[in-house]
């Protein structure tokens, strides 16, 4: 194949591509016009083969006329990918650094933006509650993907995940046995539902859907990245507007508030960790 087909091939795939997003966004609401093309693609490419189809124009056929390909599309272009504790330094450095500035307010709001299956918002809990601020917390743990939702209410995790979690726990600075939070049953650790408590899981859409609160703390982390520079520019703007003054950022690993809309407005609390403190 010569160098003029290759590109005619690549220009229509990202018109297909381009079609389906803005079908998929028209009829059923979900905006992933201004996710990361690579990514995207990857995806996209990935369940084709996995339904057994050979083009994005007949996934796009499914996805229009029937509901269960919907559900298998946005479970296959979410991010589900997340551990207990991931990061422990992160964790870490939360406990050391907000922890003591957390314990000034007389209730505390904290949303985890994109929490997928939910094992993020359960080890901030747990940080909480050891913590003695559980109590006076409320955590609102939101994704675009219901599938992943019900997954993360139910608190329900694989046994054989609890040995990496119980190391990421202890590094996070974990003062007592991580096996005190879960009971094991029929190979999977069911989380206590005291923790559960104090939590909101809800649908939100991040590239279209608007602030719903002001938070002291806002969790974003491994998220961004899949997004291109536009829509990041929109959800930094969503973040910044729905912290309060003070209120505390923390972003994934790769990335950062360089170069966005807000980049003045914060200063960082831990040179090595992605947490922010909101200044303007």
């Amino acid at each position: 194949m010569d160098l003029r087909n290759i590109m005619e091939r690549e220009q229509l795939e990202d018109i297909e591509i381009q079609l389906l997003l803005e079908g998929v966004y028209r009829y059923h609401g979900f905006d992933f016009r201004n996710y990361a093309l690579a990514s995207l693609k990857r995806r996209i490419w990935n369940m084709i083969h996995n339904e057994g189809l050979t083009t994005i124009s007949g996934l796009q056929e499914k996805i229009l006329h029937d509901r269960e390909y919907l559900e298998r599309f946005l479970f296959n272009l979410s991010v589900n990918v997340t551990t207990m504790f991931r990061d422990p330094d992160f964790f870490l450095t939360f406990r050391q650094k907000v922890v003591p500035i957390l314990r000034t307010y007389p209730f505390i709001r904290i949303w985890h933006a994109g929490c997928s299956t939910g094992e993020e918002v359960y080890s901030m809990a747990i940080l909480l509650k050891e913590e003695g601020l559980y109590h006076r917390s409320r955590l609102y743990a939101t994704d675009i993907n219901d599938t992943v939702l019900r997954k993360a209410k139910s608190g329900i995790f694989s046994l054989k995940l609890m040995q990496e979690y119980t190391a990421n726990y202890i590094k996070a600075g974990g003062k007592t046995s991580f096996s005190e939070y879960y009971t094991a049953a029929y190979g999977n650790a069911i989380f206590s539902s005291e923790l559960k408590e104090n939590i909101v899981f809800s649908l939100h859409n991040l590239a279209t859907d608007n602030s719903f609160n002001e938070f002291n703390v806002i969790f974003c982390r491994n998220v961004l990245i899949y997004f291109n520079k536009a829509l990041q520019s929109r959800v930094h703007t969503l973040l910044y507007d729905s912290l309060v003054r003070l209120g505390v950022l923390g972003l994934g690993r790769q990335e950062s508030i360089k170069f966005t809309p807000h980049e003045k407005d914060y200063e960082q609390i831990v040179g090595s960790e992605k947490l922010y403190r909101k200044m303007g």
